[in-house]
């Protein structure tokens, strides 16, 4: 058995050298995500760790495939194998909800229009604008999973009221939050937001939730924060409404593509977001901590001894259930 690292995986095969001893691990360049030139170095009982792996004409037999996130729409699911199973991983909810707690701080406080310099001391003083602040402001969470969760807890540490639809909700998130609207009224949630969330998966229901209705249903001074996926939000009608300012900015960390190859360079989208004053761009950083990868990958080798024991393997997100 091998373990195959593809592209930004293989810089934690440290990781699996001390977490597991003895196994052989095989660093793929990014481009093997999407090409098969690459595959015939993948046997049957091998894994590979990979956010990306797409395959028109098919995979090859391989035993598992885990994802080094959460989100498994850079998977070609129906390219695998009968006996493949797919798992994947967490541990990035945390450093989203302080990226988001911080950019909503940062959109109240605006910290570097308080600069000043000793000789303009005087008029800093006499001219100083105030800022707004968190406590009291409403938050709409659409998607109210583990980073909905963190965000809420942190948020409500503020003094935000923290609303979201009323779908299936446990006791526990229940207790997150402030107030609910109709589950199919997404537009009267939108409304009552000075901050919106977009914490929810990539689905066929979810692509293109967000457009022109909807950002026109938020306040005008409204901020989108988009950490999930771009695609929820139809690209044309956020552009529009930012550089029309219908909606008062958002926060974008995530972008319609993305770089697949080894030393490709796509534009980030089709329309010049980065150029809006009212748009606060990263590139995809909101859970990029010095910490982050080394919880991910040790639970990854965890998952992995799982398998070589006969054990149950977890975050088994395809097939529903793993093959015993």
């Amino acid at each position: 058995m091998k373990i195959h690292l593809v592209g930004d995986a293989a810089r934690q095969a440290p990781i699996f050298a001390a977490e597991l001893p003895g196994v052989a691990v095989s660093e793929l360049p990014r481009d093997a995500a999407a090409d098969p030139k690459f595959d015939a170095a993948i046997g049957p009982d091998d894994v590979v760790v990979t956010m990306r792996f797409k395959r028109p004409g098919g995979a090859p037999p391989f035993r598992l495939l885990h994802v080094q996130g959460a989100g498994l729409d850079g998977i070609d699911l129906n390219a695998l194998g009968p006996g493949c199973t797919v798992c994947n991983v967490f541990e990035h909810e945390g450093p989203i909800a302080e990226y988001v707690l911080m950019q909503m701080l940062q959109w109240e406080i605006r910290p570097e229009a308080m600069r000043f310099t000793a000789q303009g001391w005087g008029n800093a003083f006499r001219t100083r604008v105030p800022h707004g602040e968190l406590e009291g402001r409403t938050l709409a969470i659409i998607g109210f999973g583990r980073i909905g969760r963190a965000v809420a807890t942190r948020a409500r540490a503020f003094g935000m009221r923290v609303m979201t639809l009323d779908r299936s909700l446990d006791a526990q998130a229940r207790a997150l939050i402030d107030g609910t609207v109709p589950a199919m009224d997404l537009k009267a949630l939108l409304a009552r937001a000075d901050y919106v969330l977009l914490s929810c998966p990539l689905t066929g229901k979810t692509e293109g939730m967000i457009g022109a209705a909807e950002l026109a249903a938020m306040k005008p001074t409204g901020v989108l924060i988009n950490i999930s996926r771009a695609a929820i939000v139809n690209q044309q009608a956020l552009y529009d409404a930012l550089s029309y300012k219908r909606i008062g900015g958002a926060v974008l960390d995530v972008w319609y593509r993305t770089p697949m190859g080894s030393d490709d360079n796509p534009l980030p989208a089709d329309l010049p977001f980065l150029d809006l004053p009212n748009a606060v761009c990263t590139a995809y950083s909101s859970a990029w901590t010095t910490a982050l990868p080394g919880r991910r990958f040790r639970f990854i080798a965890a998952n992995i001894r799982r398998m070589l024991a006969g054990e149950k393997l977890l975050n088994v997100v395809w097939p529903t259930k793993a093959a015993p």
